[in-house]
């Protein structure tokens, strides 16, 4: 296995989705304390990226072991199981071993934080083995985007200001909603373009069921409510209010986007682009949110107050 195949069964551009996650947590944790303790932050990010990666590395395993990617239907180069002939035995290795780094820095954290963050770890671990292994895998039912903007969305958000020292609250479990929503509208593009693959295999996703016209609805409802949510936390003092014209280019480049894909319409061989689309959409949101709320920590920061 080359390192650019290891890259592509880990589906490493698809990390910035975490990362913007964590990001995000922790530039509401500084506008909130003020400081941010460094090591905690950095053991976060190195835990995350190992969980992340190991889940994908598992998804990739059991999708090629029970037949869900296959040459039939996976038109995806990225797919390196199926096109390559890469043995899936060091992609289960790969995600084994990086399951095992994130348990080593879990413990890290937890003794420099909480033990009970042990118990939290490994309910996201076992959530992100079991979304493709044992004999009902989540990525099988309906409730795939359910678990996938829960737990890279909102638990991540919350484990990370807990991690950061930031005392959880509604209000913080409330600044995670636009997170949850657009994470479920990525999986639910994947979904939408998988649809006639994924049917065939025996999988029950929410795209399935939905069929192909009402598929795509779904992605736009997610992403226009993560939008307004984003509104109405801003409004209410959760956001800061000058967010609304930081998330401006970002909405209309959805709409834009969004409407392409409707044109193209989800289908397979669409797949790399409309995943380009749904991907991009969140690094966006993650940008602005960071911009409004790196401004906002600046704006009120002692060095401004002078002026």
């Amino acid at each position: 296995m080359t390192r650019k195949q290891f890259l592509h069964i880990v589906e490493i551009r698809t990390k910035l989705i975490s990362m913007g996650t964590v990001a995000s947590a922790a530039l509401y944790a500084l506008l909130l304390q003020g400081t941010l303790p460094m090591t905690k932050l950095l053991l976060m990010i190195v835990a995350t990226l190992c969980v992340d990666m190991g889940t994908t590395g598992f998804n990739t395993f059991f999708d090629y072991y029970r037949g869900t990617d296959n040459a039939l239907y996976t038109k995806e180069k990225e797919k390196v199981l199926v096109h390559e002939e890469v043995s899936p035995l060091s992609a289960l290795l790969v995600s084994v071993g990086l399951f095992g780094l994130a348990g080593l820095f879990g413990l890290v954290l937890a003794y420099l934080t909480s033990w009970y963050l042990i118990a939290v770890g490994s309910v996201c671990m076992l959530v992100g083995f079991f979304y493709t292994a044992g004999p009902f895998p989540i990525s099988r039912t309906p409730f795939g985007e359910l678990f996938a903007g829960g737990f890279l969305g909102s638990v991540l958000f919350l484990i990370t200001l807990f991690v950061l020292d930031v005392t959880l609250s509604l209000q913080a479990l409330l600044a995670t909603i636009p997170f949850f929503l657009l994470i479920a509208m990525i999986l639910s593009v994947n979904n939408g373009c998988d649809r006639i693959g994924d049917e065939a295999s025996g999988r029950r996703t929410l795209s399935i069921l939905l069929g192909k016209r009402c598929a795509p609805v779904l992605v736009g409802v997610e992403g226009i409510l993560a939008y307004l949510a984003s509104g109405v936390l801003a409004l209410t003092g959760t956001y800061p209010l000058h967010l609304l014209l930081f998330l401006v280019p970002s909405f209309f480049l959805f709409i834009k986007s969004y409407r392409q894909m409707l044109k193209l319409g989800m289908h397979e061989e669409h797949k790399s682009r409309h995943m380009g689309f749904a991907s991009r959409s969140y690094v966006l949101y993650c940008c602005s949110f960071l911009l409004s709320f790196g401004f906002e920590v600046l704006r009120t920061s002692s060095v401004l107050q002078a002026f």
